[in-house]
């Protein structure tokens, strides 16, 4: 795997794993790892590096993990076994970061006795943009940050507009932040806009804050009031 962009393995290529895989060889070195020879070769072209590998044998698995490696994400399907022993394996042989997909709770806490840095329920996930999305259908996507903190785009709403940021309020009413609007046809987006910033039909607002606030914001309609 070349240098200089990030260094990512991806081991198990069910829907998620594969999906996953496919998505970050756009950006990245992506190594896809599993078990099914059949799997690995659909996939070989779409990614830089795919191998047939039994991940539960430590020694092979130490042997293809390329060194500088900068994440890993385990998706191992229905098998808790083997995910664990993953993620084991890979804290062992000094991976930074290991993403590992969960089943259940009690999966969960398991991989983090075990070193995973990060759990991933995509499920939940999805079914909670779902639920946003069907909440507020001005809410256009959200992603989740450190602790409860999430990122969010929001669609302006109709009767906003020739308002300034300070007027409806987001940040005094809500402790919400706008880091980013972007313009209906505009190439780029006006990062960090000031109070007297004033909005127009169609603008999307890049909004930053705890997820608790941030409801708060989709019930109000983006807290024009």
């Amino acid at each position: 795997m070349s240098k200089g962009k990030k260094q990512i393995c991806v081991i198990g290529l069910g829907h998620f794993g594969w999906e996953l895989a496919v998505a970050l060889a756009e950006h990245c070195e992506v190594l896809a790892i599993d078990r099914d020879p059949e799997l690995v070769d659909e996939i070989a072209d779409k990614v830089q590096r795919a191998l047939a590998l039994d991940i539960r044998d430590e020694a092979a698995l130490a042997s293809v993990i390329p060194e500088g490696l900068d994440e890993a994400v385990v998706s191992m399907g229905e098998s808790l076994e083997s995910s664990i022993l993953c993620t084991l394996y890979l804290k062992r042989l000094g991976v930074p970061v290991v993403r590992v997909k969960a089943l259940s709770d009690d999966h969960a806490v398991v991989l983090r006795q075990v070193g995973a840095d990060e759990v991933i329920f995509p499920e939940r996930e999805t079914a909670r943009r779902v639920a946003a999305h069907i909440i507020n259908p001005n809410l256009l996507d959200f992603v989740p940050l450190v602790g409860d903190y999430k990122v969010m785009e929001i669609k302006l709403p109709g009767g906003l507009e020739g308002r300034t940021l300070a007027e409806i309020g987001l940040r005094s009413r809500y402790g919400v932040f706008v880091i980013a609007v972007q313009r209906p046809n505009a190439a780029s987006l006006d990062l960090l806009p000031g109070p007297d910033y004033r909005l127009e039909i169609g603008d999307v607002l890049t909004v930053v804050g705890r997820e608790t606030d941030l409801l708060r914001v989709q019930q109000a309609g983006t807290g024009a009031g």
